[in-house]
């Protein structure tokens, strides 16, 4: 791929901000979003799973109800819900199809998908089909996070985020900047990452290893940011970088120091100030940064090893 030439992943990683605006003005009039109160599991897989947990931390953290997220095929179809949203950009991923049957007739479902021609119209109750977020590259960036301003928006309705939680109006600000500021010379020069993230942006954290692997086939890891000293680490040293996504936990960084590891947050990045980035506009950083590191090694994010866009098993 030609220097000059930006990949199809690249440029709609770009188109964040704008995607994110118009989820929040959608959400204002989507009805089959959870109500405050309601008893909900969200469920999804890949990207999609990650997206799931982090809206349950945040929903559960906003006081709306209790929630859950499970990999659509790990989730516990005898437990009850008052609502089961499921996330799926092409709507014709296995998994989910049959979860959503197996659901019919027990408890409502809510889909949120990218294509409205697919079977996830029929097999669940209600659809918020978000195509203008849709991708055409395999590896999911825009639509994940939209649908995730999707859910958040819906939250606002109801009432306050969690302290700390900006409306997705101000991350969209945020994911201006992230979109065009210089990347952390520390991260592009890494040869390994583990990405961390507490609450609502553990999800996050997931996300953003798992397309360090699926653009880039690099050597990334994730975990809760309270949990990393507990083993995880061991894999930190020189060279090899920690990027937080939202808190940083008291004594973190100096533990990172001693092992002679590189500490990433959002209050690194140049330009910011002292205005933190929304965790959310963080992690288009590390999509930016997955397709820095493919393109640098030689890859093309567009064509990533070993997936299509969709899992359809025989």
């Amino acid at each position: 791929m030609a220097a000059a030439e930006q990949s199809r992943t690249a440029a709609e990683i770009a188109t964040q901000p704008g995607c994110w605006r118009r989820a929040a003005e959608a959400a204002g009039s989507a009805e089959a979003l959870p109500l405050p109160g309601e008893r909900v599991a969200v469920t999804g897989c890949g990207t999609s799973w990650f997206m799931a947990q982090s809206y349950a931390a945040l929903r559960e953290a906003a006081g709306q109800g209790e929630t859950d997220a499970f990999a659509a095929s790990e989730f516990p179809v005898g437990r009850a819900y008052d609502r089961v949203v499921a996330i799926t950009r092409s709507g014709t991923t296995s998994e989910v199809l049959g979860l959503l049957a197996r659901l019919a007739g027990r408890v409502p479902t809510t889909a949120l998908t990218a294509d409205p021609a697919t079977p996830v119209m029929e097999a669940a109750d209600r659809v918020a089909v978000l195509d203008w977020a849709d991708e055409e590259s395999v590896v999911q960036t825009r639509f994940a996070t939209t649908a995730l301003a999707l859910l958040r928006a819906g939250l606002e309705r109801h009432g306050a985020l969690p302290a700390g939680v900006k409306p997705v109006e101000q991350a969209a600000v945020d994911a201006e900047l992230a979109v065009v500021q210089p990347l952390p010379e520390a991260a592009l020069a890494a040869e390994q990452w583990t990405f961390l993230g507490r609450g609502w942006t553990y999800g996050l954290a997931l996300e953003a290893a798992l397309k360090m692997r699926e653009a880039a086939g690099a050597w990334t890891e994730a975990y809760p940011a309270m949990e990393y000293r507990h083993g995880p680490i061991a894999v930190t040293g020189p060279g090899r970088v920690a990027w937080l996504l939202g808190s940083l936990p008291e004594g973190l960084s100096g533990d990172i120091a001693r092992v002679g590891g590189t500490l990433l947050a959002d209050s690194d990045c140049p330009g910011t100030g002292e205005r933190a980035l929304d965790p959310m506009a963080d992690l288009i950083r590390a999509q930016r940064l997955a397709v820095a590191v493919a393109e640098a090694a030689g890859a093309d994010p567009d064509r990533p090893r070993n997936l299509t866009r969709s899992v359809i098993l025989g």
